[in-house]
């Protein structure tokens, strides 16, 4: 029996947020399942929407044996601690070493993260792994679209696959296709060659939506070049907000010959550079966001939805800032926002009981520049334990824990308040707290992207607003300091030199 070692160890590092992933972090999992070991990982690893679960679903219709290790993730944030990052290697390591003798081994890993220790995170799993089954036993990882890929990393795995949606609806697809490409390696037992290629510009997350030209088009495109010849092609936008070498768009592809890769990789990454000044649209300040939002809900029949883009926990904001939330107020808006994180917020509502009216210094804990706490009087109108189900496309019917949680009121607006950090993309991220979200005149989300595969579709408007967080609409704003020279610090921007941090040049 083909035997196969599995693990998953996920991660997206944003050099610049203010707080670090420790491993009690990739314990609980925020938006990610809780870690799991060994045996376990099989029994939580199945119909939800993840990379390992797809991967589980095909091995085991192929047959294979599988040899469980480790599976975390934990919610984007700055650097994983060193003390996390060796701790859940070390446990993928000893148990790899100690299954025998394996035929293959698959991963699934982001491809975006940053440790206190290494600036390439997956290149280093990947060499430590390579390190212990040696060059013949094929390593195969699936990515997110959002991974930010080095040559390190296309050098130790036979094949890294990305994803190809965002909002991330075909995690557990991914898995399934490095399960398909990962039997054509066993059957052939011949490697493919490689070609890699990395853009020239940072691309902004709010403009990477595959639903949306001119992303869309890109991946109709590279779907469609795939063959025989081509068994698998991956564009990944990047992360453009981790300070080292590899930030940043790529394309890699794995063909026959080295000609068949090298004309796949061309054509894609030729496509995209010729898209460079789409990657681009309208961001509203809060205040415009708002009486934007308030103007279109007099006439709509659905909520208007806006996502508060730059504390997106989902790209290592604390999922805490109150921009968004006073301009609601301040303009004296109808509608709900959510997830604030703040535990403090959430025991005292508990505390109070529902009914209550207290006084709370809400979010504003995470030292954003231009944020603080919002400290006013609200009425606590729902109490929650934090645990649901998240049925939506996003989370895929995933266990949701947030915590001690409340819904509180001020003036005709209701805010989510939870324990824990997890992106609003799923519309029972309103519910479980007593908020029907297609009843609201307006919803503002912290999220980015994801948040559209399940309010697109209850939504008559999409906005974008940027209220002060530590994930920047614009990436031309951070202040980079180890990017490789000469990439564009955004579509169209000023070049970077090492020399010379983006914030100086614009």
């Amino acid at each position: 029996m083909t035997r196969i070692a599995v693990g998953g160890f996920l991660h997206e590092t944003n050099t610049f947020a203010p707080t670090k992933a420790t491993y009690d972090d990739f314990v609980h999992g925020g938006g990610w399942p809780s870690m799991t070991h060994g045996a376990d990982v099989l029994k939580v690893m199945r119909n939800i929407n993840a990379g390992l679960a797809g991967f589980v679903e095909t091995a085991e219709a192929n047959g294979w044996e599988l040899v469980p290790t480790v599976a975390a993730g934990a919610t984007p944030s700055a650097h994983v601690t060193e003390a996390a990052f060796e701790r859940i290697v070390r446990e993928m390591i000893d148990r790899l070493e100690a299954a025998g003798p394996i035929d293959a081994v698959y991963l699934d890993l982001h491809g975006a993260m940053v440790t206190e220790h290494h600036d390439d995170g997956e290149g280093e799993i990947l060499a430590r792994i390579r390190t212990v089954i040696g060059n013949d036993v094929p390593l195969v990882a699936s990515l997110d679209l959002h991974a930010n890929v080095s040559p390190e990393m296309i050098g130790h795995a036979d094949a890294l696959i990305a994803y190809r949606t965002y909002p991330h609806v075909d995690m557990a697809a991914t898995g399934r296709a490095c399960a398909r490409h990962l039997a054509l390696l066993l059957k052939t037992e011949q490697r493919l060659a490689k070609a890699f290629r990395q853009l020239p510009f940072l691309i902004p997350i709010s403009w990477q939506c595959t639903s949306d030209q001119p992303a869309k088009g890109i991946y109709e495109t590279l779907a469609a070049l795939e063959s025989d010849a081509i068994p698998t092609l991956s564009f990944a936008f990047g992360f453009p907000a981790a300070d080292f070498r590899d930030c940043g768009p790529s394309v890699f592809a794995y063909g026959r010959t080295q000609a068949d890769a090298d004309a796949a990789a061309d054509r894609i990454a030729a496509l995209v550079e010729s898209h460079e000044d789409d990657f681009d649209g309208r961001i509203y300040s809060p205040d415009e966001g708002v009486r934007l939002a308030m103007e279109l809900a007099t006439s709509a029949t659905k909520p208007i939805v806006i996502a508060d883009t730059q504390d997106n926990p989902g790209a290592g904001g604390n999922s805490d800032t109150t921009g968004m939330l006073r301009a609601l107020v301040r303009n004296k808006a109808s509608g709900a926002t959510g997830v604030i994180f703040d535990p403090q917020s959430a025991k005292a509502a508990h505390a109070a009981g529902v009914g209550a009216t207290v006084t709370l210094d809400l979010g504003g804990k995470s030292g954003i520049p231009g944020d603080a706490p919002y400290r006013e009087a609200f009425v606590v109108e729902k109490l929650s334990d934090g645990r649901f189900v998240a049925p939506g496309p996003f989370y895929g019917g995933r266990d949701m824990d947030m915590g001690p949680s409340a819904c509180l009121r001020i003036g005709e607006v209701r805010v989510v308040v939870g324990s824990y950090k997890a992106q609003l993309a799923d519309q029972a991220m309103y519910r479980f707290v007593g908020i029907e979200p297609t009843a609201q005149k307006i919803l503002v989300n912290k999220s980015s992207v994801h948040f559209r595969a399940d309010f697109e579709p209850i939504a008559e408007t999409l906005l974008i607003c940027a209220a002060p967080g530590p994930m920047p609409a614009d990436p031309a704003t951070l202040p980079w300091k180890h990017l490789r020279p000469g990439i564009r610090i955004k579509p169209n921007g000023p070049a970077f030199t090492p020399s010379s941090p983006s914030r100086s040049n614009g």
